[in-house]
């Protein structure tokens, strides 16, 4: 059966405002409503650029090739400019963010023109439980769900009105949430019945598979026999399992084996969210990593990986913590860390490296590796962007008494950088065409709400990065293969019918950019 997918909002004009040079009206009988000429067309499929024009009539490419006695409402010239597909982000987290502020500025001034959710967890489909929880989780950005489905939540998108298209993966998390809630225990076989109808109803609905987060409670609770179950049920409709794998530092191997065995078993594509290698005593685990997975592509199965390109991670301060704290949800959670002996528990479980759980506290080697960036209550938010360690001084503390401390005072997560990774790995990442890229944040915009935390900087300089710093300055890449991969490579894994190259047909999804100047100026500081 063929998907739906819920695409949304004209992208053309926002791109161009952006990026380009500002355009010149030409005569009212224009034959086109824009051309873009003398740039260097970079067509997303990995073929060396070509001077060429490109046509646009409505939201389609009307045509690729020499238009210079065209006319056209609109003419942009380009010359000294790149001209590529849109780029997808393949893990967005603007979820909240696009509800807030449809025109999603960090990401469109990148050149994103299609953002991918669904990363664990998805904004539908919601019962009262999950109903519940999303609004208590809710932070700086304050909504109404008056969705059922995640279907629904996206055409409520459409209706406000975004700069971007956007789609989405099934959160595995969220599925588990509704039809078992936040306590660690398996389905009954009726509870996976349950499981399978959502999956089965949001797929026909236009989700492009499976996405889980298996580090996090609830979704760390979940045995690979039940994930392999709503994969058949997705691989029914062309989708795909996208995960962000148990683990990415001790149990590296572990969580790619069980990776591809969903992959093999419910006989479907499978990709890993930001591939890497975490902790510095598991760097050098990188080269087996990617060779194993080549392994398994020249095996046959459809295995490719995204990633962002930054050694830092960014996730919940509540990732120090051992996952059976959150056994029973946030609420529990926050009652244990009030409770003397049990704090003094995961006090002794933080400190030992264990391979039962991904314990972010030691991967990233030290407090002083470990940054506080979000922060719910306005009691906290003027330690927003200090240390653990930090922190810990101020207080007169011990780093891991004051992890627990803060996110019972705070009642969240706690928006939480970790330095995981090596700039050395990042390369090899970087030189691998199977892997493309994703944020992993949330669009922003220099402006209240969003000014009230200090995202990674991956959000504003993600996809600026690579263009800039890792093709022009350091050469680790060619244009010609990041433009592939930042485009065509996403659209081709994904199945986006009409989306990620310049060719006529194909959805007018085009950036504008000048290769010698594109930079990413945000950093962690600022």
């Amino acid at each position: 059966m063929k998907r739906n997918l819920f695409w949304l909002g004209a992208f053309l004009t926002i791109v161009f405002t952006m990026f380009a040079r500002q355009p010149f009206p030409s005569t009212a009988d224009a034959n086109f409503d824009v051309i873009i000429r003398n740039g260097t067309v970079y067509d997303g499929t990995g073929a060396e650029p070509r001077q060429v024009d490109i046509a646009i009539r409505d939201d389609r490419i009307a045509g690729v090739g020499d238009f210079k006695s065209a006319k056209a409402n609109t003419v942009i010239d380009a010359k000294g400019l790149a001209v590529a597909p849109g780029f997808i982000n393949l893990l967005s987290w603007s979820t909240e963010s696009l509800i807030q502020d449809g025109r999603s500025q960090s990401e469109i001034r990148q050149g994103v023109t299609t953002e991918i959710m669904g990363e664990g967890e998805s904004m539908g489909p919601v019962n009262d439980r999950v109903r519940e929880e999303k609004i208590r989780e809710q932070t700086d950005i304050k909504y109404d769900i008056t969705w059922n489905t995640l279907a629904e939540y996206l055409q409520y998108l459409e209706k406000r009105g975004v700069s971007c298209n956007v789609a989405s993966f099934i959160g595995a998390t969220t599925i588990r949430e509704y039809v078992i809630g936040f306590e660690d225990k398996q389905p009954t076989p009726g509870q996976l019945d349950a499981m399978r109808e959502l999956v089965r109803k949001e797929m026909e609905a236009g989700a492009l598979g499976i996405g889980t987060s298996l580090i996090y409670p609830p979704a760390f609770y979940a045995k690979t026999e039940e994930l392999i179950e709503l994969c058949k049920v997705a691989a029914k409709y062309q989708g795909k399992y996208i995960s962000h794998m148990r683990s990415e530092g001790n149990q590296l191997f572990e969580a790619l084996d069980e990776l591809l065995r969903i992959a093999r078993e419910a006989n479907v594509p499978a990709e890993l969210y930001h591939i890497k290698a975490a902790g510095k005593k598991n760097w050098p685990k990188e080269d087996e990593l990617l060779a194993r997975i080549e392994r398994a592509q020249k095996e046959g199965l459809k295995v490719t990986a995204d990633m962002y390109t930054y050694t830092a991670a960014g996730t919940g301060l509540d990732a120090c913590l051992p996952p059976w704290t959150e056994d029973g949800g946030y609420p529990a959670l926050f009652k244990r860390l009030r409770d003397p002996a049990t704090r003094e528990k995961i006090k002794a479980e933080v400190k030992v490296d264990s391979d039962k759980w991904e314990n972010l506290y030691l991967a990233a080697g030290s407090p002083d590796k470990i940054l506080l960036v979000g922060f719910k209550s306005a009691k906290l938010k003027p330690l927003t962007g200090k240390t653990l360690a930090e922190v810990a001084k101020m207080r007169g503390k011990d780093p891991i008494d004051t992890a627990m401390d803060l996110i019972a005072e705070d009642e969240s997560r706690i928006s939480t950088v970790y330095y995981l990774m090596s700039e050395e790995n990042v390369k090899k990442e970087l030189q691998k065409p199977w892997i493309s890229f994703g944020s992993d944040e949330a669009s922003q915009a220099p402006e209240s709400p969003f000014t009230k935390s200090n995202p990674h900087p991956r959000a504003y300089g993600n996809f600026a990065r690579v263009l800039g710093k890792y093709v022009r300055d350091e050469k680790v890449l060619s244009m010609t293969d990041a433009i592939h991969r930042l485009s065509g490579l996403p659209a081709t894994n994904l199945g986006l019918d009409h989306r990620g190259f310049l060719k006529e047909g194909m959805f007018a999804d085009v950036v504008v950019f000048d290769p010698a100047t594109i930079t990413d100026h945000a950093t962690f500081e600022k």
